[in-house]
């Protein structure tokens, strides 16, 4: 175990660390001082002393992680970056939660240099810090698999710090779970355990046995609690052994439970739900200071000696990452293929072939996009190395394997039905959807591999904070919703989903993609692989869809620009457009065939993507929607709402505005009115309402 270097100096900055947290919020009049004040010294030994990081870049791929999954104490995180010199300054804690500042105020993804992931809704830090880990094993498999544990350049932690509030969401309970069973080694959580929340002393609704709950889960448990002997006293020693015991787990995740005072130590609000997010107020601000040995007259105010001090982690991180880049360069020259590979997910470009590999489905058949996704994700399997995913317990039913690929488990956990590795591309989640999406986005944000994970479109309800979250950070994460309308059938309205396209759609930056048929699955596939600028859902059916003949239609390739004309009107400007998305398009194509024959021309536009669709140019916009052209119909068995913009005032949507029933698809399309004559009825009535 390395013996801790700590001095007066160590002390003086960490007692700064706590006055620029105080000043900080008290400047801005608002904000969480009191965990950022107590956490200093936890969060100062793993900047200054245990993690190895380079400030100078915050990309190196050998870097530890770091993840503060109690975001609201932002200034843990911030005033940490600034003293390390990770390139925060003075004046950016000076503009906390201010406009334009790189100091929001919770951390953001992004934003502020050094900052791992954002974290702000409680518990998605510690449920993605899962995800980090996930994807480290994994990308050590996919680079460098058969190297000694600790010995390869693919080799580093994931380190936490998680709250009260944190181990009180339901989400970490899922994540931590799934954490044990995987064995995740090089997971270190520090739990700040200081009992206090915005409602004050948390026994009020927080009294379980945490450490047991994490024994449960198979997790190494350790406590260190500074108020044992009944005086306060920070053993920053006693920590950093907790910690270099965790490192030393390597087969299994480690929680550390910290037990501080909060706010410590101003006088008179350490302790108090008032120090958690208030702030402290000029006279207790004036009277820790004192009690500290600074003058309460200054502000912000940071000893030459600290900051020469602590900035010399610039010179640390650059001498830890030459020495790792030795190891790193022994390692690409005998491996340059795996070298290849790793270049090449780095920039985020998919391999040669990727199109050649896309399945085409013959229109001699019907098949549900759910299979044809199936099918597609195994063929692009074979290509795309980093493709690896699975699903919330409903591998057979959102079909999320890869054909020949084995789990990604230990493999002591295989089963009958499932043979596991540590570097397998198979992901069980069990049912744990929200956990599902967050380490979705861990593991996005971790590394550049192109992780998925399935569910029924309606438990998109429970996943929807992390999809939120993923649309916010712009991380590519990709979510597979199958059984997506009432078309599911005799499950009934519990499972049938209806308003959950349109809020999906709702969420800025989230491309909400519904295929057609099987050849906008693959087309899909293929353009969501290719985007990174932010998450990807692909809603698709349960029931059998008829393939369209595409020598009589066009090209499925068309999904790229979210929405193309599938089957031209008779006349260059038709007289009506009918347009929808998944299921349904086969209804617009039926109606326009019978439209036609009474002599009204009528084009259908298969819209996959609304998102993608808004991306295109005008020019390309108004040769699939012709301005000119008032008479529009929209079929789609969910809301209406999403495609008001589209039909215009004379338009009419063929929509689902109430919940489903429990019945065969077929019955409740022919009573919900999602039916070829329900549109043929549509376009007539905008005909007359466009005229």
């Amino acid at each position: 175990m390395p013996e801790l270097s700590w001095d007066d100096v160590d002390n003086t900055a960490v007692d700064t660390a706590r006055i620029l947290a105080a000043d900080a919020v008290e400047k801005v009049g608002n904000g969480h001082p009191g965990t950022a004040m107590s956490l200093a010294p936890a969060a100062y030994l793993l900047f200054q002393k245990v993690m190895r990081r380079d400030p100078s870049d915050n990309e190196w791929i050998g870097r530890d992680r770091f993840i503060l999954s109690a975001g609201h104490s932002s200034l843990t995180q911030y005033v940490q970056l600034y003293l390390g010199g990770y390139g925060l300054e003075l004046d950016d804690l000076k503009a906390l939660r201010t406009w334009g500042s790189k100091t929001p105020g919770h951390p953001e993804y992004g934003h502020t240099d050094g900052v791992e992931i954002t974290t702000g809704p409680l518990g998605q830090g510690l449920a993605s810090a899962v995800g980090f880990a996930y994807a480290s094993r994994f990308e050590r498999g996919l680079f460098d698999p058969n190297a000694e544990a600790g010995t390869s350049p693919f080799d580093h932690f994931v380190y936490v710090i998680a709250s009260d509030g944190d181990l009180q969401e339901g989400l970490t309970s899922e994540a931590s779970s799934l954490a044990g069973h995987q064995q995740l080694g090089n997971l270190v959580v520090i739990y700040d355990a200081n009992q206090i929340s915005i409602e004050d002393d948390t026994n009020i609704a927080f009294t379980e046995d945490v450490a047991a709950r994490y024994g449960s889960y198979d997790w190494h448990v350790q406590t260190v609690d500074w108020k044992k002997t009944g005086e306060y006293v920070e053993d920053v020693a006693e920590l950093h052994r907790a910690i270099e015991a965790a490192k030393a787990e390597i087969s299994k995740p480690s929680i550390i439970i910290l037990k501080t005072i909060i706010g410590w130590p101003a006088p008179k609000k350490q302790n108090t739900g008032k120090i958690h997010g208030s702030a402290l107020g000029a006279e207790e601000l004036a009277a820790t200071k004192e009690v500290l040995g600074f003058d309460p007259e200054k502000h912000f105010d940071v000893a030459d000696e600290v900051i020469a001090h602590t900035r010399k982690a610039l010179d640390r991180g650059a001498a830890e990452h030459a020495e790792w880049q030795k190891g790193f360069d022994a390692w690409a020259a005998a491996n340059p293929e795996r070298k290849q590979l790793l270049d090449r997910v780095l920039t985020g470009v998919l391999p040669d072939g990727v199109e050649e590999a896309l399945p085409v489905f013959a229109a001699d058949k019907e098949v549900s996009t759910r299979a044809a996704s199936g099918k597609v994700l195994s063929a692009l399997g074979a290509v795309i190395p980093e493709l690896w995913g699975g699903s919330a317990d409903l591998a057979e039913s959102n079909n999320t394997t890869i054909e020949g690929a084995r789990s990604f488990i230990p493999s002591e956990h295989s089963t009958h039905e499932w043979t596991g590795e540590p570097y397998g591309r198979v992901l069980h989640f069990g049912i744990r959807e929200h956990a599902m999406a967050a380490i979705l986005n861990g593991i996005v944000l971790h590394g550049n591999t192109r992780p998925f994970g399935g569910t029924f479109l309606i438990f998109s309800d429970y996943m929807r904070p992390a999809v939120r979250l993923a649309a916010l950070m712009g991380a590519p994460s990709i979510f597979v919703w199958t059984h997506d309308s009432v078309a599911l059938g005799e499950d009934g309205p519990t499972h049938q989903p209806i308003e959950q396209l349109t809020t999906l759609r709702a969420i800025p930056g989230l491309d909400v993609v519904r295929p057609a048929d099987a050849n906008e699955v693959a087309w899909a596939w293929k353009t969501m692989l290719e985007r990174r600028n932010g998450p990807a859902g692909i809603a698709l059916s349960r029931q059998n869809l008829p393939v369209f003949d595409r020598d009589k239609t066009a090209d499925a390739s068309g999904v790229a620009k979210g929405a193309y004309v599938l089957v031209a009107a008779s006349k260059a400007t038709p007289d009506v457009i009918l347009m929808g998305s998944g299921s349904e398009v086969q209804f617009a194509v039926e109606a326009a065939a019978a439209l036609e024959a009474d002599g009204i021309a009528a084009s259908v536009v298969s819209v996959p993507c609304q998102e993608w669709f808004e991306e295109q140019d005008a020019a390309y916009r108004e040769s699939v929607l012709p301005a000119a052209v008032h008479a529009r119909v929209s079929v789609e068995a969910g809301l209406g709402l999403t495609w008001l913009p589209y039909v215009g005032d004379a338009g009419r949507s063929v929509s689902i505005e109430h919940f489903g029933a429990s019945a065969d698809y077929k019955t409740l399309y022919r009573e919900f009115g999602i039916t070829t004559e329900a549109v043929i009825a549509a376009a007539k009535e905008s005909l007359a309402a466009a005229s």
